[in-house]
């Protein structure tokens, strides 16, 4: 029976499906926004946040390409990175514990640690602009915004329990300021100084996930600056589960910025076509 093989991941409930390159090989012009259209709907499909295509690349031990439930491709995502190292050690695609992943942000080095925590470094944040207000429903907020591979808007919040994430984010992910590309969204409520709570919306899921890792690492950092917290920085995340931020804070700039969690490898399978 033909088909595309296929794994499905997930990092802090973050959900993907994996489609590896260096196995199935589908056709060279395989329309994979079509394809993250069709499997990740959920009860009609496969059902995800994501699709990640993993391939040869000549500038790291593999390539990442990441695609939204929308068919959207975007140049980055902290879990799947992390989903994609766990599953490159695991089918053997690098035979150390260290891979390198070219991604559209550049590449980044990941480490697979015991118990299936991965640790990623990203790129450094940039773009980053500070408290400037938006008016959503005649309500002004008051946001900062931060590019940690993907864009994200970090909006400081009393209780993050009673926020309308879907509705707001929505209304700020569509914000003329960010046109045309939109932006993804995250509400944060700091905890104290080691600890925050942060539930995101993602653009291209055009919904509230269970985490976003580029979301978290965008949250920590405005946090860091705003709040005075310190590295490394516990997010909780709407799915309950924790991430561990890590970064260097020099001159007003951040650096040395890793991601951790647990990933979990949890089926494999195969697209019929």
């Amino acid at each position: 029976m033909k088909g595309i093989e296929f794994t499905k991941a997930v990092a802090t409930g973050n959900d993907f499906v994996i489609i590896d390159r260096f196995k199935s090989r589908p056709k060279p012009e395989e329309d994979f926004s079509i394809l993250a259209r069709e499997l990740c709907e959920r009860k009609r499909s496969v059902g995800a946040d994501g699709l990640l295509v993993v391939e040869p690349s000549k500038k790291g031990d593999l390539r990442m390409r990441v695609f939204n439930p929308d068919g959207s491709e975007v140049a980055m995502c902290g879990n799947g990175s992390r989903c994609v190292a766990l599953y490159a050690r695991r089918e053997g695609l690098i035979k150390k514990d260290t891979v390198r992943i070219e991604t559209g942000a550049g590449v980044i080095k990941a480490v697979v640690k015991e118990d299936d925590i991965v640790k990623v470094k990203l790129t450094d944040p940039k773009d980053i602009k500070w408290n400037f207000c938006l008016t959503i429903h005649k309500c002004p907020y008051k946001v900062s915004f931060a590019d940690t591979g993907v864009p994200h808007v970090v909006h400081f919040v009393n209780d993050i329990d009673d926020i309308d994430v879907k509705a707001i984010g929505e209304s700020i992910r569509y914000h003329k300021e960010f046109s045309p590309h939109g932006t993804n969204v995250d509400f944060v409520q700091v905890v104290d100084k080691h600890t925050i709570k942060v539930r995101t919306y993602e653009r291209g899921v055009e919904d509230e996930t269970y985490a976003c890792g580029t979301g978290v690492v965008a949250s920590a950092v405005i946090a860091a600056e705003a709040d005075k917290l310190e590295s490394p920085i516990t997010v909780e995340t709407k799915g309950g589960e924790l991430l561990s931020v890590y970064f260097d804070l020099v001159d007003g700039h951040f650096r040395n910025v890793h991601l951790e969690g647990r990933v979990k490898l949890s089926y494999e399978g195969k697209l019929l076509l």
